[in-house]
């Protein structure tokens, strides 16, 4: 593949074939196009004999590995690293191998390493961030996640972002917290956000009515809510009557796994470097005022990679309608 700074691209090695083939002499044509006689001789012939099609770059992957391990002797590796939960010098040694060959093996079949399995059971006990198995509801509202988002408040002026870290106006300790609710479909990543000034029970339960309302605004009816163990989510009698009174399923997360919850959670991240922390603000007010149109965009323009598309065009489907 050609890099950004290659002084060919196919577009441009197109018009050297296309200025050769007129019958100008390749030399001439090379040094136009500021690459060596070689170069231009390479893709003239590519051209003539593959047509356009050999102007494309070509895999850099070798057909064939003859020298990469057997497969039976991979097999022996893993059975062996099964058998005793030893290392690689420990393997190589009773096998006739290289240390660093049945390192790449046990990498190449993702083995996981000894620190991460119990020494008895050999079962994995070690927590990781990334879940065994990705899923995706496959209809919009079949599962919203919802979380909050704690940031600092910013004094009248700006704070240190702006004016950095030493004397800045109006400073004094003891400003306090936003605290940013935020919900997420599960499917279509369609967002909804507000900020307050708590994260007490009554809150969260005002903020799921509203996100609710937004939801049904698209033609979305929310069917299962997830969350953390956080007070006013399992704990709270407001909370849960918002939950009962439209029918929801409420779901929690297991103990210390967020990335359970990781859709809002990777939300929290977007929204603090796109909006809380994109830019210096001069207030609090301006960087809450500014929310709104962050949750258009996001919801609206954004492409989503998750989903390889926009959110809202996996709701609308002629269905709802933002607004």
């Amino acid at each position: 593949m050609s890099h950004g700074n290659a002084r060919l691209a196919p577009a441009g090695r197109l018009i050297l074939v296309q200025r050769i083939q007129s019958g100008r002499a390749v030399a001439h044509v090379a040094a136009e196009m500021g690459v060596s006689r070689t170069t231009a001789w390479r893709w003239w012939r590519r051209y003539r004999e593959y047509g356009p099609t050999g102007l494309v770059d070509r895999s850099s992957i070798a057909h064939t590995h003859p020298l990469r391990t057997a497969p039976c002797a991979e097999t022996r590796v893993r059975i062996m690293r099964h058998l005793t939960r030893r290392g690689p010098v420990f393997i190589a040694g009773r096998l006739g191998m290289h240390a660093s060959t049945v390192g790449r093996v046990l990498r190449r079949h993702r083995t996981p390493l000894l620190r991460e399995l119990d020494p008895v059971t050999g079962t994995i006990i070690r927590a990781t961030r990334r879940s065994a198995e990705r899923y995706e509801h496959d209809h919009p509202g079949s599962l919203i996640h919802v979380d909050v988002k704690k940031l600092g408040r910013i004094p009248e002026g700006g704070g240190w972002r702006l004016h950095g870290r030493g004397e800045r106006p109006n400073r004094h300790r003891g400003l306090g917290y936003d605290y940013v609710h935020t919900a997420i479909d599960d499917h279509s990543r369609v967002a909804y956000a507000e900020v307050h000034d708590d994260e007490k029970g009554a809150t969260a339960a005002g903020f799921l009515e509203r996100a609710i309302a937004f939801y049904a605004t698209l033609g979305v009816s929310v069917e299962r809510v997830i969350s953390d163990n956080a007070f006013a989510y399992r704990h709270s009698n407001v909370f849960r009557a918002v939950i009962d009174t439209h029918g929801i399923t409420q779901k929690f997360i297991k103990p210390h796994c967020p990335w359970t919850n990781g859709k809002v959670e990777r939300l929290n991240r977007t929204l603090a470097t796109e909006w809380a922390y994109s830019q210096p603000w001069t207030s609090n007010a301006d960087r809450t005022a500014a929310l709104p149109a962050w949750l258009d965009y996001y919801n609206l323009d954004r492409t989503h990679l998750g989903i390889r598309g926009i959110p809202i065009d996996r709701v609308n489907n002629g269905r709802g309608q933002y607004s």
